[in-house]
């Protein structure tokens, strides 16, 4: 009797899992210098594996960044290509006090595999690699499909030399959708696919007022406070009610149709136990519109951090020179982050108070937002194939969150992204005590064989 992708999985098991518990353990974080040669390892680690897995054609294409990790798997023109696309780099592990174990030493709780990057994404990664490698070694050594991989080293600081990588590769890239393992489904028991994901720009607001931080007592009753002055900016940014008084911001939005309220209301969501979980009495937000509705389907501009004068111990009587803000905002169709930008700088200069100056300067990791085409076969397959796993339909979602990498294959390439992943809500994503199942990633390798099986034309 021939061997079955899915007892090729159940044989390895074990060595899957070892597999992981070995790119857990290197700190690819991609935001610290530091670790530049250990996120180049775990990029010769993934093309390597890619390689094991029987990939064909491997390379490493080099940025002025860290490197993305190509692989391209052609078996016939007549069938069709899926792109599975992930990130290997992690976050940093800070604050290292809070976690129970070693970040990077991954350990084994309750079914759950506890390390930095389990959830976020290297279970997710090797899921697709492994439910691959099984599937082809089933079929005679080539999956039934065209399949291609690119893992980038930079989603972790919002892929800034990405679209470069896809651009110089677009003929290895091209597909009729992609796959990405970045991602996750609703519950155990609850299947999902993502449509949508958010668009990113920001900027950080660096005011001054006097030639330097001066005596409170000698001249606070005379001169500007940078601290107040940048108090009195922020405040021109929201009303009462949440909506962004910037002007122009709202020009090209597309607004939530009946039907995609309808869709966004169809995933449970219960709001007493939300607050519930966050120690809040009340929520906040543009009026006129649900909570999920704002997250998953409106605009924002969110203030990260505001700093300026004195924040030592004890006291000291200065009235500050200089007072910083950063802002970002998640976009939706049809925002565009440079033009929201250049919005902010306008809304800046408009409203500075007398007496101080101010620097607008973009943030690094800007993004478009994206929203997935549901007559895509690709989505359609995957949608059939969550049911035929879990025995019920899957839940339409979309994110707040950001991956610069979606619109970017849209933009460059003109194709969809379908969330494909596994990751559970609650998995400390970017958190101390980040978690994957063991049964979670068993599945996912199951669902990546089930899903380029069922394309095969």
């Amino acid at each position: 009797m021939a061997t079955t992708w899915n007892d090729d999985l159940r044989a390895n098991e074990q060595a899957h899992l070892d597999e992981l518990l070995t790119l857990l353990r290197m700190p690819s974080v991609s935001t610290d210098p530091a670790h530049s040669q250990d996120v180049r390892a775990t990029a010769e680690w993934v093309a390597d594996r890619l390689r094991r897995a029987g990939v064909p054609d491997v390379e490493i294409a080099a940025s002025a960044g860290h490197p993305s990790v190509i692989g391209r798997w052609h078996i016939a023109d007549d069938q069709p290509t899926v792109l599975i696309y992930g990130h290997y780099d992690v976050q940093p592990e800070e604050p290292v006090a809070l976690w129970q174990t070693p970040p990077f030493e991954p350990t084994i709780r309750d079914g759950k595999i506890y390390a930095r990057g389990s959830s976020d994404m290297k279970g997710n990664l090797l899921t697709a690699v492994q439910g691959v490698e099984a599937l082809a070694k089933a079929n005679g050594g080539q999956p039934p499909i065209n399949v291609s991989f690119i893992f980038e080293g930079e989603e972790e600081i919002g892929s800034p030399h990405f679209r470069a990588i896809v651009e110089a590769n677009k003929e290895k890239l091209r597909a009729d959708a992609v796959l990405s393992a970045d991602g996750g489904q609703e519950g155990p028991d609850t299947p999902s696919l993502s449509v949508g994901l958010k668009g990113l720009g920001g900027v950080q607001i660096n005011l001054r007022t006097a030639n330097s931080d001066l005596h409170s007592g000698m001249f606070g009753a005379g001169v500007p406070n940078a601290v107040q002055a940048m108090v009195q900016l922020a405040a021109t940014f929201h009303d009462a009610e949440g909506r962004v008084l910037i002007e122009g911001f709202y020009d090209k939005v597309k607004d939530l149709t009946p039907e995609d309220k309808a869709e966004i209301a169809s995933a449970p969501f219960d709001e007493a136990a939300f607050k519930q979980s966050l120690g809040l009495d009340e929520l906040w937000g543009e009026a006129g519109y649900t909570t999920r509705e704002r997250i998953w389907g409106r605009p924002t501009a969110d203030f990260n951090g505001i700093w300026g004068g004195f924040q030592g111990e004890g006291i000291k009587t200065v009235t500050p020179n200089e007072a910083h803000l950063k802002v970002t905002c998640r976009l939706v169709p049809d925002q565009r982050p440079e033009e929201i930008v250049a919005l902010i700088r306008r809304h800046v200069e408009t409203h500075c108070p007398p007496g101080a100056t101010v620097e607008v300067v973009p943030l690094p990791g800007s993004a478009y937002p994206f929203v997935a085409d549901r007559a895509n076969p690709v989505y359609q397959a995957a949608k059939q194939v969550l049911s035929d796993m879990y025995g019920k339909e899957p839940l339409t979602v979309r994110s707040g969150g950001t991956v610069p990498a979606t619109g970017i294959f849209k933009q460059v390439l003109g194709i969809d992204t379908i969330s494909y992943a596994w990751s559970l809500p609650g998995s400390g994503a970017h958190a101390p005590n980040e978690w994957y199942r063991i049964d979670d990633f068993n599945r996912g390798r199951e669902g990546y064989a089930k899903l380029i099986e069922h394309l095969k034309r």
